[in-house]
């Protein structure tokens, strides 16, 4: 494969696409397709590569529904429909056909099913969400088996949700407790270990998931600093992403990807990506820097995910591709498009 397809999600009325050609290593955009306001987190149908789902992280939030056509061009919103709260900061399809949205500011969520065969249409069968906590931020949704997984920034838990006897009803069936004050943001996981990517605390942490429904969490296995050294006075740090990837032929072992944000004084090297490897223990490896300003959102794509794209949610050192290099322990820029300055969150295509 020579030229890839990558869509982005911003803080704008439009997701653009954007072509890459991994030969010339050449970066340009192809279009621009409107949409609802604010489709700052966008996330293709795990089956059906023309579906997209876009959030509309307002304070009346929303979730549409998008025809991917030629050159990623959209068609639509298809669908729209209310996210049932304020400012819905994620959104992902599960493999159950419903499609999942959160709301960061309101503490609040969905789990939306979908037509029978028309993974396009939303239907109206699905109750609202809500977190038994003094403050709940839930900002990401992962399919885990059976359960959902829901890091709540605010509340500094993992919710453990589960199918409460029919599609689109969900109930809370246990937590995983978190650091106090970390800022839970991201996870991964990894057989039966959960990593977690703390937002306040600037930390990566590695423990194992207790036996649902709830369990006793148990001490963390690793507890790790994402920060790079040499930050400038007046730096306020907060954790963006969490990557994992699994080994391939080019790549013998797994490693973990996260992004760092700099909402301070920036740092003249922008904002960097720290490293790590998996086995046989969590370890930091080092830090790329990028650039960029605050990365919220980056994607591996290509056949081995050997290609990295991210960019900044603030300033206008636009969106670059990374590659990685010395089997996936650094990254290396390959090429860095400045035509639209902020981009928060990417799908390939191919």
């Amino acid at each position: 494969m020579v030229n890839f397809t990558i869509l982005a999600g911003g803080y704008t009325s439009f997701v653009v696409s954007y072509l890459f050609n991994s030969d010339t290593n050449a970066l340009s955009v192809l279009n621009q397709s409107p949409t609802g306001a604010n489709p700052s987190w966008i996330s293709l149908h795990p089956t059906n590569r023309s579906v997209l789902y876009a959030v509309n992280e307002n304070p009346s939030g929303g979730l549409q529904s998008f025809l991917i056509g030629q050159n990623g061009q959209l068609s639509g919103p298809i669908d729209t429909i209310s996210s049932g709260g304020d400012s819905p900061a994620f959104t992902t399809p599960l493999s159950t056909g419903q499609v999942a949205v959160f709301n960061y500011n309101s503490g609040t969520g969905e789990i939306v099913p979908t037509q029978a065969g028309n993974p396009l249409e939303f239907t109206s069968n699905y109750t609202p969400i809500k977190f038994d906590a003094p403050v709940s931020h839930p900002h990401m949704a992962l399919e885990h088996g059976s359960e959902i997984f829901v890091p709540d920034l605010g509340a500094d838990k993992v919710w453990r949700l589960v199918e409460d006897g029919a599609p689109g009803k969900f109930r809370v069936q246990g937590e995983i407790d978190q650091p106090a004050g970390s800022g839970p943001r991201h996870i991964a996981t990894r057989g039966n270990t959960l990593y977690t990517l703390h937002e306040l605390a600037s930390t990566l942490t590695q423990q194992d998931i207790p036996r649902a429904p709830n369990g006793t969490t148990g001490p963390l296995i690793a507890n790790f600093s994402i920060l790079p050294e040499g930050l400038p006075q007046g730096a306020a740090m907060a954790a963006g992403e969490i990557l994992l990837t699994e080994a391939s032929p080019s790549f013998p072992e797994p490693f973990i990807y996260v992004s760092n944000r700099n909402t301070g004084v920036q740092d003249p090297r922008g904002d960097a990506i720290a490293i790590f490897k998996v086995q046989p223990k969590l370890e930091l490896l080092g830090h790329v820097f990028t650039g960029l300003d605050q990365i919220r959102g980056m994607e591996f794509g290509g056949p081995e995910k050997e290609f990295l794209i991210a960019s900044g949610v603030a300033g206008s050192a636009g969106t670059i591709v990374l590659k990685r290099t010395e089997g996936g322990k650094n990254l290396t820029l390959l090429t860095r498009n400045l035509e639209i300055p902020t981009r928060t969150s990417f799908v390939w295509l191919n």
